[in-house]
């Protein structure tokens, strides 16, 4: 026997189909004489239904900030991916996106990205790892902060996390701010 897993509106990822969608219908399939559905699927509205192990939500306890940083493909809409087949995906370009919704984050101009697209790919991992490793800088800091008996490297190393932690957390005319203090 099944039960209904998802509901009505709920916000799902779609495996076979690799994107976000809502559940649009609830479809139990009953038997006659069976108080229960024996399957139970899900109208998405994206042409066919899918069952329970196809469907999975969004996982929201427990994310940090920035946690949901990630790199995502668009396709390149000036060059077909034969005009670009020299780079490591021809037809798309990396897209880093900072929200749940996909809004925000990161796009580099198409011509820049043809000039050197390794470069910018590298540069959209780095990005989008950018909240983990600041995360880490902090605990490292905080960690040689709280054991008295690390070496003067990591004391060092401790305190050029903290600098660094401090500039990226400071607001526009803080002390910490790297483009005042430049400008100085």
């Amino acid at each position: 026997m099944a039960k209904a897993i998802f509901h009505k509106h709920q916000r799902v990822f779609v495996h076979p189909v690799g994107t976000w969608a809502l559940v649009e219908k609830v479809k139990p399939q009953w038997v006659r004489d069976v108080e229960e559905p024996v399957k139970v699927f899900y109208d998405c509205g994206l042409g066919r239904d899918f069952q329970t192990h196809e469907l999975s939500v969004e996982d929201n306890g427990g994310e940090s900030t920035g946690s949901n940083w990630r790199v995502l493909r668009a396709a390149n809409k000036w060059q077909t991916p034969e005009e670009c087949a020299h780079h490591p995906f021809p037809g798309t370009y990396p897209v880093v996106v900072t929200d749940q919704q996909n809004w925000g984050g990161w796009r580099t101009p198409g011509a820049e990205y043809d000039r050197d697209p390794h470069r910018v790919e590298a540069q959209a991992r780095l990005i989008s790892q950018a909240p983990r490793l600041l995360a880490l800088a902090e605990a490292m800091a905080r960690a040689v902060a709280d054991n008295p008996e690390c070496g003067p490297e990591m004391v060092g190393l401790a305190r050029q996390m903290s600098e660094t932690v401090r500039t990226v957390r400071a607001r526009p005319g803080e002390a910490g701010d790297a483009r005042r203090e430049a400008a100085e």
